[in-house]
């Protein structure tokens, strides 16, 4: 739900090339999108307990995303440029029949600048989807190239985390079955608005050592011949989201994105909260 899987996740868009969330912002309401939420059922439970965590500037979450050496051989870990991939300012909001999917839209599809804030004014949202700060990136898998995963960390003031991911939650039963429509974009006018279908399912994910919470979900592109996937898994930490996706085409089916990276990433986030 929730600039992006996350930025909303950011989660990317099925709609498009795999792009990194986000979503983020729900992935962000999705992506909206993030307490003190109660475990779903197969969910994970929050951890209340969880020890108080400072929010970070930009330049400590941007030093904050995981690296390769990190990780270790195999992995190829790319932070996305500011910018890098969004829709910008004139690419248009998609939007939802049923306004209370709207968050989840705007968390997979985060537009830039002034585009971005338009969208978090506008959503029904009680919460705001749009972080203060964002670091994108995506994490290439040499034993798996279909595993790669696209991902990012989203900052919130208090705990507007908790509260939008809280909000996710609420989105599985009315939004497990909606669609959208998206402008044409702004290089190509004449063509006509996209119409698309959309299935929102959860997905059982325990909660990462050192998360205080984690969702996990995918969601359906059946817009055209072939249906994409997107599945996540969006970790609170703190006053941050981490959320990580990877897409699935056609019969073959989105992977559950690499325990692995996001367990380091959680840890390297929340040990520079405690910094």
């Amino acid at each position: 739900m929730p600039h992006r899987v996350p930025r909303p996740a950011r989660t990317p868009r099925p709609s498009r090339p795999p792009a990194p969330l986000l979503a983020a912002p729900l992935l962000a309401g999705a992506l909206l999108l993030a307490g003190g939420c109660a475990a779903p059922a197969g969910g994970s439970a929050d951890r209340a307990a969880a020890a108080p965590a400072r929010e970070l500037s930009a330049a400590e979450l941007r030093a904050a995303a995981v690296t390769d050496a990190e990780l270790g051989p195999g992995f190829t870990v790319t932070v996305i440029a500011p910018g890098h991939g969004e829709t910008g300012p004139d690419g248009g909001r998609e939007t939802a029949d049923k306004p209370v999917c709207q968050p989840l839209l705007d968390a997979v599809a985060p537009a830039a600048g002034p585009a971005k804030a338009a969208r978090a004014s506008a959503s029904p949202a009680p919460v705001s989807a749009v972080p203060y700060a964002e670091t994108d990136l995506s994490v290439a898998l040499a034993a798996d190239p279909s595993g790669s995963l696209y991902g990012g960390l989203l900052g919130y003031r208090g705990d507007r985390a908790a509260r939008l991911q809280a909000e996710l939650e609420g989105l599985f039963a009315p939004c497990a079955e909606f669609s959208s429509t998206a402008p044409p974009p702004p290089a190509d006018r004449s063509r006509g608005a996209t119409r698309t279908g959309h299935r929102l399912s959860r997905n059982d994910t325990p909660t990462p050592e050192g998360a205080d919470a984690a969702t996990g979900f995918t969601l359906t592109n059946e817009s055209g011949a072939v249906v994409l996937a997107q599945r996540a898994v969006m970790a609170r930490v703190g006053p941050a989201l981490v959320v990580f996706s990877t897409v699935g085409v056609g019969a073959e089916p989105a992977p559950v994105p690499d325990e692995r990276v996001v367990r380091h990433q959680v840890a390297k986030l929340r040990a520079a909260q405690k910094g």
